[in-house]
């Protein structure tokens, strides 16, 4: 039964997905190097385990991926404050960000508060409903959402000062580069067996990319086409 205390109760968590729990994913993320104190704090409030069935709530707050059907995962914990804080560093202007993958919400929600308005593409319409819902039960009111194929961005929202994707195409796509702004900023997962963290930067308004490989990664790979 959904009172309004049994709502309360599920965003603040108990046991296992309590705010003690929480602190001591924020410090294992601290010792891995994440830095950004403002992301670390959203990571610290942000109830992770809402994202997850029940039965794996218990594990929200393991620096894990963990599964959510359909395929795909919640991403890891240290990787969604990783692209996050990167993001930041190199953009002075977020007025209008897209996410390549919505998937649980999770990356949406932690990025959502950096970001004037935030565009999220998702090709499986079940997890993006889900993840509206949750979003809407946090009040996040910044999120504009697409059931599309995510390798062609959103042309008729952009062009966007930055792209966040988390989910890995084998090259990046020329639709996402092509709808940057202006000294916009990609942040994307590259490759198939072996993947790579990206970082590409438009050069001013022309059509010159330059990029940069940040670190190993492992996501999901990006799949073209839409499921209902």
């Amino acid at each position: 039964m959904n009172t309004p205390l049994n709502n309360k109760l599920r965003l603040q968590g108990v046991g296992m997905t309590s705010q003690r729990t929480r602190e001591r994913l924020v410090q294992r993320l601290v010792d891995q190097g994440i830095s950004n104190i403002e992301v670390l704090d959203v990571l610290r409030h942000l109830p992770r385990h809402l994202f997850l069935d029940e039965a794996l709530s218990h594990r929200a707050y393991e620096d894990t991926a963990l599964p959510i059907g359909f395929g795909q995962t919640l991403s890891q914990p240290y990787i969604v404050a990783r692209m996050t804080e990167i993001l930041i560093a190199a953009t002075s202007k977020r007025d209008k960000v897209l996410e390549i993958g919505t998937g649980s919400g999770y990356q949406t929600s932690v990025l959502a508060p950096f970001v004037g308005e935030l565009y999220s593409v998702e090709r499986i319409r079940p997890l993006q409903e889900k993840a509206r819902q949750i979003i809407r039960q946090l009040k996040i009111h910044n999120v504009r959402f697409h059931h599309a194929d995510g390798g062609f961005g959103w042309a008729s929202q952009g062009p966007f000062d930055a792209i966040l994707s988390a989910a890995a195409p084998a090259r990046i796509p020329e639709d996402l580069k092509q709808q940057l702004a202006p000294n916009g900023v990609l942040i994307i997962p590259v490759g198939e067996q072996e993947q790579v963290l990206t970082m590409v930067v438009r050069k001013g308004d022309s059509d010159e990319f330059s990029e940069k490989i940040l670190e190993p990664v492992k996501f999901v790979p990006l799949v073209q086409g839409v499921t209902r």
